[in-house]
């Protein structure tokens, strides 16, 4: 039997629709913000405790964009949500305070600019949670590949 580790981000856009990433102390690449669920709490509480946590934000995701089964060799079999955090307009990003012990950055990026600054599973997963969006549906993923989408909302 599986014992998936699961995980929740957010992405949230600026008035260009480009995407927030941010870049941690700890290792290379950039991320989106998120983390690990916690025992008792829900993917949607542990992204918005995340996003508290990381960019100081008290902010209630939107809707789940998609959900991806990502098995890892190294890391053990993984479910990770995404969901649509929104716009962040100049006032919100004013606001925004990175905990220096795990974050160095926070900076909005062009979809064409993911795939240099991800590990290829994640852009995988952020370009179709990108597809998601636009077309108003829920995508599920397996290793970051679209397996089937919802009707659109």
């Amino acid at each position: 039997m599986s014992h998936p580790r699961v995980a929740a981000g957010a992405l949230f856009f600026d008035d260009l629709g480009r995407v927030l990433l941010v870049k941690p102390t700890y290792k290379e690449g950039w991320e989106i913000p998120g983390g690990y669920v916690e025992p008792g709490e829900t993917p949607i509480e542990a992204c918005r405790r995340e996003v508290q946590e990381e960019l100081g934000l008290d902010r209630t995701v939107e809707d789940l964009l998609v959900v991806d089964w990502a098995p890892s060799d190294k890391e053990g079999d993984k479910i990770l949500f995404v969901f649509d955090g929104g716009v962040l307009g100049p006032d919100d990003m004013t606001t925004v305070v990175l905990p220096p012990d795990e974050l160095e950055a926070a900076e909005f990026h062009e979809r064409t600019e993911l795939p240099s600054l991800l590990i290829d599973r994640l852009a995988r997963r952020i370009l179709a949670a990108l597809d998601a969006r636009q077309a108003g549906r829920v995508a599920y993923l397996e290793h970051g590949r679209p397996v089937m989408t919802s009707e659109p909302r």
